[in-house]
């Protein structure tokens, strides 16, 4: 929390996204049990998931363990969770009159997501914070439009080019949603929040103007001042200071940017999260330690740095070098304020 209101601290604070995963034998046992989305609405299987993760790995954050297209429901969509394929949205937003038909997500829709946040703040050490998180509104329509994934975006940007309209009705219908979803986790005992444009990289810097950052910066607008949000996409580099014109406390950096480089450009008066390539948990711990070190001294100790990977960590990571991975980013920055 210091680091999101850039205080100085002793040591580099470090949480990692998917920290409850795949590569975590007791997230594996319990799948085997029980489907994904079934766990997302289990709150008490939700509250064991999110902290078993956080107090297992030492980290400075825990993250809730959800999804973020649990919204998609209640806006009127049916999801489902195909092995090894992700996630699938149906009906897809094919014309203006799908937007038209969108619902409202009505009070009560998501609470099983807040009791997942309750019990999981109950469970966690008073000084531990809870995060969090929703999409932001071009990841959610781009899930809507192409009813997944996407390597190109393609339906997306044809939607977008072909109806503006069309396109920011729907902007401003999940815009508005995403806000009450996300100031009721926070209303439930979430203490910062972390905003995931997980899609808006295949965007360039104009479209992303015209067509994303409005309705983002509504979005982030609507939120408390007093909570720290965290902004992160994928594949951003050219967005940076866009995203920053957006809205939220810290610019969480993908790993296909240098973090001095990018933090310098959008200027030290906000702070950056990132930014490990997830691949370098797969080396050994002595490679990992030198690409720690590296990112370090690219912060150069400045307060406002979240140390994060780039992206979520891969499933096939061993454990082990997680837990060393956190007790590297401990070690290493104190070690540089000394």
């Amino acid at each position: 929390m210091k680091a999101c209101r850039r205080e100085e601290v002793d040591a580099t604070p470090v949480w990692l996204m998917r920290q409850a995963g795949r590569y975590m034998k007791e997230y594996r046992d319990l799948r085997a049990r029980v489907p994904f989305l079934e766990l997302c609405k289990a709150p008490d299987l939700v509250a064991e998931v999110t902290v078993t993760a956080a107090e297992r790995l030492g980290v400075d954050a825990a993250i809730l363990f959800a999804d973020l297209l649990l919204i998609v429901e209640p806006l009127g969509f049916e999801v489902e969770y195909e092995k090894g394929e992700g996630p699938r949205v149906s009906p897809r937003v094919r014309s203006a009159a799908d937007v038209e038909r969108l619902r409202e997500v009505e009070p009560g829709a998501l609470d099983y997501v807040f009791e997942g946040i309750r019990r999981s703040r109950a469970s966690l050490a008073s000084n531990l914070p809870l995060i969090g998180f929703a999409a932001a509104p071009f990841t959610l329509a781009s899930y809507l439009i192409e009813g997944g994934g996407s390597r190109s975006y393609t339906r997306t940007k044809a939607f977008m080019y072909s109806d503006p309209g069309a396109w920011h009705a729907l902007m401003e219908h999940l815009a508005r949603n995403l806000a009450v979803y996300v100031k009721g986790q926070i209303e439930a005992g979430v203490q910062a929040v972390q905003i995931f444009d997980t899609w808006v990289g295949c965007l360039g810097p104009a479209d992303y103007r015209e067509f994303a950052l409005p309705w983002s910066r509504v979005l982030l607008a609507a939120l408390p001042e007093d909570v720290p949000v965290i902004h992160f996409g994928t594949g951003t580099g050219l967005l940076l200071s866009l995203m920053k014109e957006a809205g939220g406390s810290v610019i969480g950096l993908d790993f296909h940017v240098e973090l001095d480089a990018a933090w310098k450009a959008i200027g030290y008066i906000i702070g950056v999260q990132g930014n490990l390539d997830p691949s370098v948990l797969l080396a050994t711990p002595d490679y990992i330690r030198t690409r720690v070190e590296r990112i370090l001294h690219q912060a150069g100790g400045r307060p406002g740095h979240i140390f994060n990977l780039g992206h979520g960590i891969l499933p096939d990571t061993p454990y082990d070098n997680v837990t060393a991975l956190v007790e590297m980013v401990h070690e290493l920055s104190r070690s540089l304020r000394s």
